[in-house]
């Protein structure tokens, strides 16, 4: 069985041909037919292709040991979109289209599934995954609360399914040193790592409408409970509304603290706060533009996340990064790179990405980094061939989302929360475990 680190080096090995073309590359024939076999393809459905899924389907398309089979969505307008973006790969099937994920799951040739749903779909649509026999990647965030993030994991392992999140910076060769090297004491204890998320988002104002004929408001509601259609909502501006959303917190700050983390080599917080609110406009968004989320860890270990919405100013010359602060200086990157620094905050080493198409485009909504979405899709495909748990598994991913999400829960009671370390639970505070977990619409409430 191949390991991890045998399979960044042949990607890194591979990787100016990852970059540009898509491909599958830096495998020899042997350890194709050993971790593939012959003339074996994995079928793909992609669910959900508007931006984020168009992009992704393309990159599923490229790929030697992979296919896209379907391609699904509740706006039927995305599905010429999806299809022509495939056509200009080197896929020469033409998929299936399907408005209705479920017929998807049906489907007995489709043997993966990708998910790039609105945050309510994303556990339900993995644990329905799981029990169709699919295996999966889902985008961050893992789940919209915590406890169906739990489900998720369970399916995973009862179903015995790969299940990938979407935090290609796992998967980044060249982070993947970085991160060795705090672990080997480059800077001495790493007590701290500082993370954000810089935007300029403009207002978000909703007024009723009617329901488009291109879309199946129905499904696209699924698990949560239902509510009026509304303009402006779809397809993106959900995000900053509980019923639906989890925030930038979660949007965006789930890249960061999940390097952090895996960083910091911590898994659950012992107590976790949040600051911040709905500053820049006063408009119909119920989720802070402005946010800092602190999260203390067993052993004198800090995690720190700061996001500003509407004020694009960088941080550090950059819109999103992570800085490790230890005891003997800092480590600092953002994407498939890193910098160590003295104490003085001296340079005294640099390692740049392999190529220059896994530098990071932060506010890139379709993809902040094709490399790197290309590195990870091929870590997903050789997982399943593999038989081995994928660089973001979904236990690893789960601890990284209820991280923020705990930062939500506090910031929305409006008070520091004390937290079990070895399950991520909240201890002693009624009101904010009724956030663990949400209603669900009657009938599509996930069970594992």
């Amino acid at each position: 069985m191949q390991n991890r680190r045998d399979f960044l080096k042949q990607a890194t090995a591979g990787s100016v041909g990852v970059a540009v073309g898509g491909a599958l590359v830096g495998f020899s024939p042997k350890s194709y037919n050993r971790i593939i076999g012959a003339n074996e393809l994995i079928r793909v459905a992609t669910i959900g292709v508007n931006s984020r899924g168009n992009s992704m389907g393309g990159t599923f398309a490229q790929q030697k040991n992979g296919e896209v089979g379907t391609v699904c969505d509740v706006d039927e307008r995305t599905i010429p979109k999806a299809m022509q973006t495939i056509a200009k790969t080197k896929q020469t099937l033409k998929p299936k289209s399907e408005k209705d994920c479920r017929r998807v799951l049906e489907d007995k040739s489709i043997d993966a599934i990708y998910i790039a749903t609105p945050d309510h779909w994303h556990a339900p649509l993995t644990i329905m995954g799981c029990q169709a026999g699919k295996h999966v990647y889902v985008e961050k965030p893992l789940s919209h609360n915590p406890h169906e993030g739990e489900l998720a994991v369970a399916a995973a392992r009862k179903y015995n399914r790969v299940v990938q999140m979407g935090a290609q910076r796992r998967s980044a060769p060249t982070l993947t040193e970085g991160i060795e090297q705090l672990h080997k004491g480059i800077i001495g204890r790493v007590y701290l790592a500082k993370t954000w998320y810089t935007n300029k988002r403009k207002a978000t104002t909703l007024k009723p409408g009617a329901v488009p004929s291109w879309l199946d408001y129905e499904l696209w509601q699924g698990p949560a409970p239902r509510k009026p259609y509304q303009e402006g909502l779809i397809h993106y501006d959900w995000h900053w509304f509980w019923h639906w959303g989890t925030g930038e917190a979660l949007n965006n700050g789930t890249h960061e603290v999940d390097v952090a983390r895996w960083g910091l080599g911590v898994d659950f917080p012992t107590r976790v706060s949040s600051v911040g609110g709905r500053y820049e406009f006063k408009d119909d968004w119920q989720t802070p533009d402005t946010q800092v989320i602190i999260m203390d860890y067993p052993e004198r270990i800090s995690l720190m996340w700061e996001s500003r919405s509407s004020n694009g100013r960088k941080i550090e010359g950059l819109d999103r990064g992570i800085i490790f602060y230890g005891e003997n200086g800092s480590l600092d990157t953002g994407g498939d790179s890193y910098k160590v620094y003295d104490l003085d905050g001296k340079l005294v080493k640099e390692v740049k990405p392999p190529v220059a198409e896994s530098d990071m485009q932060g506010r890139n909504t379709a993809s902040p980094s094709l490399g790197m979405d290309n590195l990870h899709v091929m870590d997903f495909l050789d997982a399943i061939k593999s038989n081995r748990r994928p660089n973001c598994d979904v236990e690893l991913g789960y601890k990284s989302v209820v991280a923020m999400q705990l930062g939500n829960i506090a910031w929305r009671v409006g008070r520091d929360l004390k937290i079990n370390p070895k399950n991520g639970h909240i201890v002693d505070d009624k009101e904010a475990q009724k956030l663990w977990s949400r209603e669900y619409e009657k009938g599509w409430e996930p069970k594992v």
